[in-house]
């Protein structure tokens, strides 16, 4: 089970490496701006995962800020990373069978 930062972190990366404020940028576009991470837990996240092995820090550099450190999903990261996502999927399915549903999000069904 991860916290929402690193779950957000771990499927920011799914499609391509990414510096800190391209994470950042990505989940804000994909939740509307529901969800924004902050540096600090950005990069207490990130360094979490990295310890855990579920991402690693890439050779890629920036040509306009080189302090830029570029980061990728690892293969035990995508492994974690789906059975989360089994993990959740189950939880949504037992809710819709006891007759949960969620309600509108701004804008969203």
């Amino acid at each position: 089970m991860f916290s929402p930062q690193q779950f957000e972190i771990l499927l920011s990366l799914t499609d391509q490496d990414r510096h800190g404020y391209g994470i950042i940028q990505d989940v804000s576009d994909r939740t509307g701006g529901e969800v924004r991470l902050g540096t600090g837990a950005l990069y207490t996240a990130i360094r979490s995962l990295a310890a855990s092995g579920l991402i690693r820090e890439t050779d890629q550099k920036d040509e306009g800020d080189a302090r830029r450190r570029y980061y990728r999903l690892t293969a035990a990261g995508r492994r974690a990373l789906e059975a989360e996502v089994a993990r959740l999927d189950a939880l949504l399915a037992t809710a819709r069978q006891k007759g949960v549903r969620p309600r509108s999000i701004r804008g969203r069904s």
